[in-house]
């Protein structure tokens, strides 16, 4: 398996955390081209306090978020707007998410969406700040969010940016 998925939380067994998991992450490395049996993301399943005190001791934050993620290394683009390289080994290890239920399940029922398919682009959006991928510069999230949605698309997930 692509992702090692670790459940703190038992709702997150009954909401298949696991397959999730791996079908995100396995889709994000293959569309950005790398085959995802070589490489590894380890995926928390955790409560909103859990990540409220994750995000305040790794961000400064102490409130409960979607979701945080950890790089293996730092891979951003120098350039705004550009793709950052791409990991080449031989570590396999891509880096750490943790994902919370409670904040998820409530953004998912506010949206209208499918807690299963806000969970799967959650993952998705992780993965890809593990590979460097961010959104604080205007052009940078116009890149990441592009990626987003190209990749839920090919899974069958509507565009998570469109409110329409």
């Amino acid at each position: 398996m692509v992702a090692d998925v670790i459940i703190e939380d038992p709702r997150w067994e009954a909401a298949g955390l696991e397959p999730l998991s791996e079908k995100a992450v396995r889709a994000t490395l293959a569309h950005l081209g790398l085959d995802p049996d070589e490489w590894e993301v380890c995926v928390m399943g955790c409560d909103d306090a859990r990540i409220a005190d994750l995000n305040r001791d790794f961000r400064g934050k102490p409130a409960a978020t979607n979701v945080l993620s950890w790089p293996s290394e730092e891979r951003a683009a120098e350039t705004a707007g550009s793709p950052p390289d791409l990991p080449s080994g031989p570590d396999p290890e891509l880096g750490d998410i943790a994902i919370a239920f409670e904040t998820c399940r409530q953004e998912a029922e506010a949206a209208g969406k499918p807690m299963g398919d806000h969970v799967t682009h959650l993952i998705v959006h992780g993965v890809l700040h593990l590979m460097g991928y961010d959104h604080i510069r205007d052009e940078d999230a116009t890149l990441m969010e592009g990626l987003e949605t190209e990749i839920l698309g090919n899974l069958g997930i509507d565009d998570p940016y469109y409110a329409g």
